[in-house]
């Protein structure tokens, strides 16, 4: 199976490095030529809960050649028209995208590719870009080897090609097959919303964030206001790395707080290290993907005329900083957190 790698960012690097290591035909391909040719020259290099070096082929997208028979999608949204332009043209009729995307890009996805060609994914363990040809891996390694990914074709069902491919992320981490896709990509959501985006908003790690209990506090919030639009939207929460993520509905099921953030801090404790790829483009001044994450939650509350103002606040804040080009100093954006409380 010819396997393209689109997007070798941090968390392309550690998947392209391992499917490498297994010798299925890999390729890592970037747009940026200083980590393609680290790559190619010293190989992929984790760090962080492991340490190991792995020989990988890394490429432009000027440089593709032929057709892929599996192309995982880790290119942020913001840029899909683009990337997928390019891409077309080294797709077969068999060929499967793989989207791995942050938030539920799916749907928009099969408008332009066909829903034939796309399945559904989400990756559950998370990486820090350190420089080029180093990735770290945040995520303790038991957790990252139990559960690496949830993959699902769109319509639920169970086919040769998803067990397929769930045999190849398996030689990366163990994959579940979902037959409900679209609630396990709100389910990844969920956690993106409360804790990608506060990483983010905040200017810290997952650590910080669960360390403080005004932090944690708004990241269940956070939480809370995913799942009322959610399920307001028709959507069925799925499990995510076995935790019942129902938790969170603190109204409806009357769940003491404490409760909710004792849970998060166990939930998302092993991605304490993990810095939020938001954030991170903040550090390099890039625009972020702050609109198709807690700007996703906003906008269909809306629609489904629920309160979000946590969500509206983040994504005030870190469009703020997108503009200034600054990075969010942690204090102060936590007192506006705090207001809210």
């Amino acid at each position: 199976m010819r396997i393209a790698i689109m997007g070798a960012g941090s968390l392309g690097t550690i998947i392209g490095a391992y499917l490498s290591k297994r010798n299925e035909t890999v390729e890592l391909i970037d747009v940026n030529k200083e980590h393609v040719d680290a790559l190619n020259r010293s190989g992929a290099t984790i760090t962080g809960t492991v340490t190991e070096t792995i020989g990988v082929k890394a490429i432009t997208p000027e440089q593709m050649e032929g057709t892929y028979d599996l192309v995982l999608l880790l290119t942020k949204q913001l840029y899909n028209g683009e990337v997928l332009s390019n891409l077309q043209p080294y797709l077969s009729e068999d060929s499967t995208i793989l989207s791995l995307q942050n938030g539920v890009p799916e749907e928009s996805l099969a408008a332009i590719l066909g829903k034939d060609k796309v399945i559904g994914g989400s990756v559950e363990f998370g990486a820090t870009w350190v420089k080029p040809g180093v990735s770290e891996l945040t995520t303790a390694v038991d957790a990252f080897k139990a559960n690496a990914f949830q993959i699902g074709e769109l319509d639920g069902t169970i086919t040769e090609r998803i067990n397929k491919i769930k045999e190849v992320l398996d030689l990366v981490g163990n994959t579940t097959i979902s037959t409900n896709l679209v609630g396990t990509k709100w389910a990844k959501l969920l956690v993106n919303v409360a804790m990608s985006g506060l990483s983010t908003a905040l200017g810290c790690t997952y650590g910080d964030v669960l360390n403080n209990e005004d932090a944690v506090t708004s990241a269940v919030m956070l939480a809370d206001e995913t799942l009322k639009v959610g399920i307001a939207s028709g959507v069925e929460f799925e499990e995510l790395a076995g935790f019942n993520l129902a938790i969170f509905k603190l109204e409806e099921n009357k769940i003491n707080l404490a409760q909710a953030i004792g849970f998060a801090k166990k939930a998302f404790g092993p991605q304490a290290l993990l810095k939020a790829s938001m954030l991170q483009d903040l550090e390099k001044q890039r625009k972020t993907e702050i609109d198709y994450i807690n700007g996703v939650v906003s906008s269909k509350g809306k629609e489904t005329d629920i309160d979000t103002p946590f969500n509206d606040l983040l994504v005030r804040l870190v469009k703020k900083a997108e503009t200034e080009k600054v990075i969010p100093n942690f204090e102060e954006n936590l007192s506006y957190f705090k207001e809210l409380l």
